[in-house]
């Protein structure tokens, strides 16, 4: 059985990315530990039609920002890895400078000092030299930065379909198997891989 995946989901606008690439994980059979914080709590009802009970029944275990005494919080409990979709820039900033003033910070740096991977999904444009800074440091600390830029070789026929291939390029860094979107398969060949997976309710 799979190590359990640590998905947390922060207060940047794309709350969408966290809350898709849950409803994947539990199609594919994926456990997953989930971390809200307070003000994803708020844009769920701003950006989706989702409220955050719905977002908590997506996850396998569920716990609170401010429960700095969780499981994964100590490097013993063992994951595969960890992603937060989307990752603010107040968020970056406490990972960047191991500033574990709640879980999800917490949860994060446990992943990197424990050599784990660690995927963040920065959603902040334009960027300034700050942000940037703040992304490099963390890079140097072993995390992967992981803007969602959306690609077109996939062809997309809607925002869900981008929306899929940004998760699905994070779910590749976590070692998840999935069928989320077309890969790439050279150019000129006429089968750019297998149909993307369906995302069940």
């Amino acid at each position: 059985m799979s190590l359990p995946l640590v998905v947390a989901i922060t207060g940047a606008s794309g709350v969408i990315y966290g809350v898709e690439m849950l409803r994947a994980l539990k199609t594919l059979g994926q456990e997953t530990h989930l971390i809200v914080s307070e003000a994803a709590g708020m844009n769920f009802a701003i950006e989706t039609d989702c409220d955050l009970d719905y977002v908590k029944s997506l996850a396998s275990v569920v716990y609170k920002n401010k429960d700095v005494g969780a499981a994964v919080a100590s490097g013993s409990f063992r994951t595969r890895g960890m992603i937060v979709a989307p990752c603010s820039v107040k968020t970056l900033s406490a990972i960047a400078n191991s500033f574990n003033y709640n879980l999800i910070v917490r949860a994060a740096d446990v992943t990197l000092k424990e050599r784990r991977p660690l995927v963040l999904m920065v959603r902040e444009t334009p960027l300034h030299k700050g942000h940037l800074d703040l992304m490099t440091r963390a890079a140097d600390c072993g995390a992967v930065i992981l803007p969602p830029m959306p690609a077109f070789y996939h062809k997309p026929e809607s925002i869900m379909d981008i929306i899929h291939q940004s998760i699905g390029k994070a779910l590749d860094q976590v070692g998840v198997e999935h069928q989320l979107f077309k890969r790439w398969a050279g150019h000129g060949s006429k089968e750019q891989g297998k149909e993307p997976l369906r995302v069940v309710e």
